[in-house]
């Protein structure tokens, strides 16, 4: 009971970087799943198989009580910027911190699936019959979605397609306050048609009434 106990602390640190990526970095909900898989390994540990994958079968338990928080609670997950970023690659230096960036806008553009399995493959290095069976999908479902997940990560960083980032578009002062993203188009494009239907109602206004008679 005390090596697995041990065993099971080694690997908090990888069930804390797991949770967090499956829950947009909330670090107290990441936390409270950790908390929860650990009772949950400690009260099921006559069905672990000594001498398999002890971070396989953590990550599987951690996964399902996620899922049935998200049952529960309708939490929307996200990327995990931060997370990401300090376990699957050393701290950039500072030449390197608007590759990271990019990385950073890109990674969070691909769907919660593509990312799933992304971070299990690439961060944690699991193998994919070990991440199709946490997934509870095939093996070729999940060698597809880390094959598209490259894939789309290499269009949007070398063919320079990365999404827009809401929080680096300008703002403008519109009545009296700062309008949001996008909201300066709309106001423009208001302008412009109040524009268009008074010049027509002018034109309108000028031209001669044919006389009845």
């Amino acid at each position: 009971m005390g090596v697995f106990r041990e065993d099971v602390a080694a690997l908090v640190p990888h069930l804390r970087a797991f949770a967090r990526s499956l829950t947009g970095g909330d670090v107290q909900l990441a936390d409270d799943i950790v908390q929860d898989t650990i009772v949950n390994a400690l009260q099921a540990q006559h069905q672990f198989t000594p001498g398999t994958n002890l971070k396989a079968w953590l990550f599987t338990i951690l996964r399902n009580r996620f899922r049935s928080v998200i049952a529960r609670k309708h939490v929307t997950a996200e990327v995990p910027d931060d997370d990401l970023e300090r376990h699957s690659w050393a701290p950039a230096e500072q030449e390197s911190r608007i590759e990271v960036a990019a990385f950073k806008r890109a990674f969070r553009a691909l769907s919660a699936a593509h990312r799933e399995v992304l971070v299990l493959v690439a961060v944690h290095g699991l193998p994919y019959e070990q991440v199709a069976a946490i997934c509870g999908c095939e093996i070729g479902t999940v060698k597809s979605r880390v094959n598209r997940a490259r894939a789309m990560l290499k269009k949007m960083l070398l063919d320079d397609a990365l999404p827009l980032d809401p929080e680096r578009m300008p703002a403008v002062v519109h009545a009296g306050r700062l309008a949001a993203p996008g909201e300066a188009d709309l106001a423009e494009a208001g302008r412009a048609s109040r524009l268009h239907s008074g010049a027509e109602h002018r034109r309108a206004a000028t031209v001669p009434r044919r006389s009845l008679n």
